[in-house]
């Protein structure tokens, strides 16, 4: 089915809110591998068609050609990966109109349409890198992926326990080109932004946490001096009081007025 043929005759959906989407590079191998292994057991029998173990994640990760395919992920405020997308262009020379696109999404993010976000960025790119056939191989039971598939206006293929799906894409154009560039840009200005953000929140705890050990130095010195200023003080009163509630001593001569004669 024709990509920029959809049906227009189905119910609008609202516009979603801008989530921008940074291209990931080999440097973040380590984040996309703790994404990955953040999800669960049936989590990743859906994204990989098996129950990936730790070591095979890894492997995954380790295999990643940057060069020939795209990454695409979207970060929450802690610079955490909550949603990773497989953009993998065919290594062969007569196919290399056709692509295969994979997303996951953390179980906290779903919900909020990150992988269809996810889909669309993939779109404009592979329009921009002359892709005419953007392909979705998944299982049968995963609805989410399938869901994206449709709502593009992806042919569908049941085929048991798997699925496969396609979209045929338009030529790119120059609006095409121009949004695949500001998506970019939009992506790692983002990503800069919030890694900004959370060094000054943190510089900024730093600063909160000295302020209160300076504070309670104060506050205990400031006790130590009173304490110190008291003590005589209490000390002479208790002197006097002795002095006054003392009886006279019986023994003592008294003081006679001296004779002037």
């Amino acid at each position: 089915m024709d990509y920029a043929a959809r049906d227009d005759a189905s119910a609008p959906r609202s516009k979603p809110p801008l989530v921008p989407i940074r291209a990931l590079s080999p440097r973040h191998r380590e984040r996309i591998a703790k994404h990955l292994l953040a999800l669960n057991a049936d989590d990743r029998y859906l994204r990989f068609g098996f129950a990936a173990k730790e070591a095979q994640i890894r492997a995954y990760v380790a295999q990643l050609n940057f060069e020939r395919d795209d990454i695409y992920g979207i970060y929450n405020r802690a610079l955490k990966l909550i949603a990773v997308a497989h953009v993998a262009f065919s290594p062969d020379d007569e196919t290399t109109n056709c692509a295969e696109f994979g997303v996951s999404v953390l179980p906290q993010s779903r919900g909020k349409g990150l992988g269809t976000m996810l889909f669309e960025r993939a779109i404009i790119h592979a329009r921009s890198e002359n892709v005419d056939l953007m392909f979705i191989h998944a299982l049968s039971e995963n609805a989410a992926m399938l869901k994206i598939a449709r709502r593009a206006g992806a042919w569908v293929e049941l085929d048991g326990m798997e699925s496969q799906s396609y979209i045929k894409l338009p030529p790119a154009t120059l609006d095409t080109r121009l949004s695949d560039a500001v998506e970019d840009s939009l992506g790692e200005m983002d990503f800069q932004l919030k890694r900004q953000a959370k060094r000054f929140w943190a510089v900024l705890g730093s600063l909160q946490t000295q302020r209160q050990q300076m504070r309670q130095r104060v506050r205990q010195h400031v006790r130590q001096r009173l304490g110190q200023a008291t003590r005589p003080q209490k000390q002479a009163d208790t002197d006097a009081n002795s002095s006054a509630m003392s009886p006279p001593n019986p023994d003592a001569d008294p003081k006679l007025p001296h004779d002037s004669a």
